[in-house]
């Protein structure tokens, strides 16, 4: 069975959804992006698309920053997805980018006299990162680009050449991932993920305003961990404190909850995934699946 795309107004199978090849968006990076996820309920046989209105708000505001004006309201993107989750069938855990894009077919990066079009492309999708071991991972040499360079607030596809480059090294280096510096030394996130520490049981994030793109998963990791008792501070963070951290993971749509062992190859802890990563992450998975009643409102039935 084909799956479905939905693009130009439409829901159209998979194989038939193309841009022409001089889409300013293919040619300059010049688009914005979500990632949502959507996690099969066995035991009710349903689907929940998790935090679809916080994804689509965040969406909102980058295409403010990006000159662009969506076709569709939050609500109305909202139900675009539902329908097309429902109309590809899924039986297990799936994954969504909705793109907002410029689509004119003009030479030069200019946003003006430059259309807007919207398009969602699904498909079937599971750990994206071996959530159950401990990731090894490195500080990147590369720098992350900055708020007045291209903001990483807006989640803009031109800005991911700078996560390829962090990702691609790491990888070659032997490493499952990475952490970013800004130009001024201090921690950001991961190649594509917001990062956590914990210190003394408390969890420490990057600050909104340093150079980070605030994370739907983020702040869900920080709302359950105040069930849990957690306490989390937001603020700079050096890279020596990565070091001395007792544990860290990383967090995102694609990354979900993904605990670090190792930083620079120096252990954290004892080596081994730490108990406050394995509680957060065990009820994360309970939360996107909808079995946690307090936090239903965050899953949007399929069917």
């Amino acid at each position: 069975m084909s799956e479905f795309y939905f693009m130009d107004g439409k829901y159209v199978e998979a194989e038939k959804a193309m841009i022409p090849v001089r889409t300013h968006a293919f040619l300059y990076g010049t688009a914005v992006f979500e990632g949502i996820r959507a996690y099969w309920n066995e035991e009710e046989k349903q689907l929940y698309v998790f935090r679809a209105k916080e994804h689509y708000e965040r969406l909102m505001r980058s295409a403010k920053i990006m000159y662009m004006d969506c076709p569709y309201n939050v609500e109305e993107c909202c139900e675009i997805t539902k329908k097309l989750m429902a109309k590809n069938n899924y039986r297990q855990d799936a994954y969504m980018r909705p793109t907002l894009y410029k689509s004119a077919q003009k030479v030069g990066p200019g946003l003006y006299d430059n259309e807007d079009s919207f398009m969602i492309v699904s498909n079937k999708m599971g750990d994206y990162i071996d959530t159950s071991k401990g990731l090894k991972v490195c500080v990147s040499s590369w720098r992350r680009n900055s708020d007045n360079a291209i903001p990483p607030r807006a989640k803009v596809a031109g800005s991911y050449a700078n996560a390829a480059l962090i990702k691609t090294d790491a990888h070659n280096a032997g490493f499952d991932d990475a952490v970013v510096l800004d130009e001024a030394g201090q921690v950001t996130e991961g190649s594509a993920m917001n990062l956590f520490l914990v210190q003394n049981g408390k969890l420490v994030t990057t600050a909104k305003t340093d150079n980070i793109l605030v994370g739907v998963t983020r702040n869900t990791v920080m709302e359950i961990a105040k069930d849990l008792g957690i306490e989390s501070e937001e603020r700079a963070i050096d890279r020596t404190e990565l070091y001395i951290s007792d544990e860290a993971f990383y967090c995102g749509t694609g990354a979900q909850i993904s605990p670090i062992t190792s930083i620079d190859n120096r252990k954290l802890g004892n080596g081994q995934v730490g108990p406050v990563a394995k509680e957060l992450q065990k009820l994360y998975f309970d939360v996107v699946k909808g079995k946690i009643e307090k936090y239903k409102h965050w899953c949007t039935p399929v069917y």
